[in-house]
């Protein structure tokens, strides 16, 4: 079965940093986007093996939404 979860991943200068804010201390990284994304693939896998059908099904369902916004500073 597979489920899908929001993943935020950050680029800095040292390579790239993901983390499923739905999974308390779910995080991976990796030196390009491809390797990150595997790695959090991996990570995902992992920590959800540890969750009972309940808390999966409860986590699985919330939605994290991301947008750019522009502000005007005086």
């Amino acid at each position: 079965m597979s489920y899908k979860f929001s993943t935020i991943i950050e680029k800095d200068k040292h390579g790239y940093y993901a983390f499923c804010p739905a999974l308390d201390g779910c995080h991976s990284q990796g030196d390009t986007l491809e390797e990150v994304m595997e790695n959090m693939k991996e990570a995902l896998s992992l920590y959800i093996s540890t969750l009972s059908e309940t808390e999966l099904q409860e986590l699985s369902i919330k939605q994290i939404f991301s947008t750019v916004l522009e502000v005007q500073v005086a």
